[in-house]
């Protein structure tokens, strides 16, 4: 039998084999919510790696840090920021400003709460449920609660933010859920080239989280309106091939307070340095030799120039 024709075409001519990789996603995501919801504790564990200082006291977050998690077609920079909060002094207005900036970039928004609060009479609510980026609703903490009532929360928020993209139960001590919440960010992620390079973890110098240590060991010492009294700043650090050097001071607003920071015979302030220089080995994978001292300067949250100093407003 006569075998069938066969058209051949060039090989010029065939349609190129697809080998495009997948288009690289990339945006902000910015995490807000009220004090003591779980933000830090959440981007530590979205990012992996613990560069949010966690205490249990309120308003321990003060600046906006970035937390930046890449991969080969994607890069994430979420936004760690303090919270929500009805300022009442002007360290408190600048600390309400890192998130208002953190809303107005973002890409996606999470929107922290937890099993216990409302949240329904904050402005930022407010302004959330008019956005136009689209927010996930996070209920932290349902690891502290039954099952009816984490269906009750949730039901709650859907009444309260019928424009969120999803409502989700989480409980970022335990990491659960998170993995839907990172899958939920990418689905919602513009295509757009990196932001920074691919082998930065933050936007923050390594000063900034000597003194960020140094003031999560005060808050975890010191009660009553101490810690919040107190700023760091690192005044010296340099570093070798083994050891790094660190001369940090520690600011309050009175007297009284620098007496119970040093503590007596200098007892409470070796405590603080001991433990920061513990958590900086660990940090920067080097030995540290960290000296501290203890300064007054009255009121400075109220002072405009001071909190230029500490990177609370710009210049």
């Amino acid at each position: 039998m006569r075998p069938e024709s066969r058209t051949f075409v060039p090989l010029n001519a065939l349609p190129p084999v697809t080998t495009d990789p997948k288009p690289h996603r990339a945006g902000f995501v910015s995490i807000i919510g009220k004090p003591n919801v779980g933000k830090s504790t959440l981007m530590n564990v979205l990012v992996g790696e613990r560069l949010s200082i966690i205490t249990s006291k309120a308003q321990t977050t003060r600046h906006r840090i970035l937390g930046i998690l890449n991969g080969p077609d994607f890069q994430l920079v979420y936004s760690d920021t303090p919270g929500i909060i009805q300022p009442k002094y002007e360290l408190q207005s600048a600390m309400m400003s890192f998130v208002y900036s953190s809303l107005e970039d973002a890409d996606v928004i999470l929107f922290v709460t937890d099993i216990y609060e409302k949240h329904d009479e904050e402005p930022v609510v407010e302004r959330l449920r008019r956005s136009e980026v689209p927010i996930l609703l996070l209920v932290n903490k349902i690891d502290q609660a039954t099952q009816e009532e984490v269906e009750a929360k949730l039901a709650y928020w859907r009444e309260q933010m019928p424009n969120a993209a999803a409502i989700m139960p989480i409980s970022a001590l335990n990491a659960f859920n998170t993995e839907s919440v990172f899958q939920a960010i990418m689905d919602r992620l513009p295509i757009h080239e990196p932001f920074y390079p691919k082998d930065e973890l933050t936007d923050k110098p390594e000063r900034f989280f000597a003194s960020e240590m140094i003031r999560e060991k005060i808050f975890k010492l010191y009660k009553k309106e101490v810690p919040y009294s107190t700023e760091v700043v690192i005044e010296e650090f340099k570093e070798d091939e083994t050891i790094i050097r660190i001369r940090g001071i520690i600011y309050t607003e009175r007297a009284s307070q620098k007496g119970i920071i040093i503590g007596q015979g200098g007892a409470a302030l070796k405590k603080v340095g001991t433990w920061a220089r513990e958590e900086m080995e660990k940090f920067f994978q080097k030995k540290v030799f960290l000296e501290l001292h203890v300064k007054v300067n009255e009121n400075w949250r109220a002072d405009p120039k001071m909190l230029n100093r500490f990177g609370y407003r710009p210049e």
